[in-house]
């Protein structure tokens, strides 16, 4: 994907209504409000379980359109042309394919890959760490659905560096405003967010009272 060859683009209005649309359905189907340990061992009052969402098929058709807006923008804005897209397993890979299948809907003639940085590399067969379409001169889109620590992006980042790929940016689902994004940002990444917890908390429509151990 070449900024020249991205000549669609959301009107802001439209990009407005759909951020606003994806917005209602993460408050209602992912926000969760109670006493959480986040998986760095971090205590929380909220919780993104944002695969509630991006597995959802009104949420994964929110997030291919509104991503790939904001992928064609920012990387127009740079210059710079984009191979792929994709981050850690497994919060990455529904974003990731949801921007591809929408990138490729606009336009038939669209190159853009998506593939999945495992967490560990397979033991068996090519015992590769990077799955999918991939290929060592790309320039990445790294996606990820919810930046806490920033610890998982930076380990996809790592291994897409490993092996010759070139990022250009950050795209994520939710930035929650904990120290994450200013890690990633401190290495030399640009991080967009689509919503920041701010945006959350201002968009919840009811508190969701969850019991559960994140």
């Amino acid at each position: 994907m070449s900024p020249k060859s991205s000549s669609h683009y959301c009107s802001p209005e439209d990009h407005q209504q759909l951020t606003s649309e994806l917005l209602r359905l993460l408050t209602k189907r992912s926000v969760c409000r109670g006493s959480f340990t986040l998986s760095s061992g971090a205590k929380s009052d909220l919780y993104v379980d944002a695969k509630l969402t991006t597995l959802n098929p009104q949420g994964a058709i929110l997030v291919g359109k509104i991503g790939w807006n904001l992928i064609k923008q920012t990387a127009q804005s740079r210059p710079l042309h984009i191979d792929s897209i994709d981050g850690l397993t497994m919060g990455a890979d529904s974003i990731a394919l949801s921007i591809g299948i929408a990138a490729l809907l606009e336009d038939p003639t669209n190159t853009i890959q998506t593939f999945s940085v495992r967490k560990s590399p397979k033991n068996h067969g090519r015992h590769k760490l990077i799955e999918g379409n991939f290929a060592s001169s790309d320039t990445v889109v790294v996606v990820d659905d919810v930046i806490t620590t920033g610890s998982s992006t930076l380990q996809a980042i790592d291994a897409i560096e490993a092996d010759g790929g070139k990022i250009a940016f950050v795209l994520v689902l939710v930035d929650r405003d904990e120290g994450g994004r200013q890690k990633i940002e401190q290495r030399g990444y640009e991080v967009v967010p689509i919503f920041t917890r701010a945006d959350i908390l201002s968009g919840e429509a009811s508190e969701r009272l969850c019991s559960a151990i994140a």
